[in-house]
């Protein structure tokens, strides 16, 4: 089996879009289709994203058949533990893609891209110069200053809000950490521990959707707002000690709901977010909703993405590490 992929990555955060030889999936919806690709080819995913092809910190997206009627394309994203609900990051090198690979057709000036995500249909914007605007799905505060116990650190106090994905946020300082001068690896295990503090302390249940109602990983931030011109940094950990290299999309669209419940942010004002790796998403409250009965903010997020390269990865029947390895470091 040949599987052949596009490389790209956003921020420094890898995309790598698999655009042919991935069996056909049946299943009637995308949540179908994402229990029928985890039931039956997760092989693959594992084989994509881990050691000798990937390693711990590779992200993918898988090009399916839609079901929305409105959507171009529909994508199942993965990573090293399995599948995501949202992806910022990817929805930016996807979208520019489909564009530039000509699978959208381009319009003048901004050519618009529905793509349907497993938390719903995302629609972006994509510039002649490569940079994409997407309006995400609804997002809300869950709760707002729950404790959580942890062996390092005792009680911490979290944020919890959605933005297609469950985000646990906390300001990396109020437990004695500095996103500009901890090491990476600190902070991965700091992000680790706390979302499995969280997900054992606080129920998270989505209105609408139960198979969304999961804990996907914590943010630690500066405790800045993006305001001003003067970005805010964050760090994304999920999948247990997995980086997000971007200033994660979803996370953008968690945080403003966040800064919309509080007060600091208001529909229109545009925020500015920082990676790790010095990278930036714009981020902006369109305008407010809801989501079953909840209050919901529609937050569009910006951001661009770069082509690393093509690839065509073989699996081999006869290799033992044909479904790939990862050595937990």
């Amino acid at each position: 089996m040949i599987l052949s992929t596009v490389e790209m990555h956003t921020g420094g955060e890898p995309t790598r879009i698999v655009v042919d030889g991935w069996p056909r999936l049946e299943g009637r919806t995308l949540l179908d289709k994402r229990r029928e690709a985890k039931a039956r080819f997760d092989g693959l995913r594992r084989g994509l994203m881990l050691e000798p092809r990937g390693h711990d910190g590779m992200y993918g997206a898988l090009l399916v058949e839609p079901d929305h009627p409105q959507a171009d394309l529909a994508v199942l994203f993965m990573h090293n533990e399995g599948y995501s609900t949202m992806c910022g990051h990817a929805t930016i090198a996807l979208t520019r893609w489909a564009v530039e690979s000509g699978r959208v057709k381009r319009q003048p000036g901004e050519t618009t891209v529905r793509l349907q995500c497993p938390c719903g249909l995302v629609v972006a914007r994509v510039a002649a110069d490569g940079f994409v605007r997407f309006e995400s799905v609804p997002s809300f505060v869950h709760v707002l200053d729950r404790i959580a116990p942890t062996t390092t650190w005792g009680p911490v106090a979290v944020d919890i809000a959605y933005g297609g994905a469950f985000y646990a946020f906390l300001a990396a300082d109020s437990i004695g950490l500095d996103l500009h001068r901890t090491p990476m690896r600190l902070l991965a295990d700091a992000g680790e521990e706390i979302a499995r503090a969280v997900a054992g302390a606080i129920p998270i249940v989505h209105p609408e959707e139960p198979e969304l109602g999961f804990l996907y990983g914590t943010i630690l931030t500066d405790g800045g707002d993006g305001a001003g011109g003067v970005p805010s940094r964050n760090v994304c950990i999920f999948a247990g000690r997995q980086v997000d290299r971007s200033p994660t999309g979803s996370g953008v669209s968690a945080r403003l709901a966040l800064q919309l419940a509080r007060r600091r942010a208001k529909p229109g004002e545009e925020r500015l977010f920082e990676s790790c790796t010095g990278a930036h998403f714009t981020g902006r409250v369109l305008r407010e909703a809801r989501v079953g009965p909840r209050k919901a903010a529609v937050v569009e997020v910006g951001g661009l993405a770069h082509f690393t390269g093509e690839s065509r990865f073989r699996f081999d029947d006869s290799d033992p590490l044909r479904e790939g390895f990862s050595l937990g470091l």
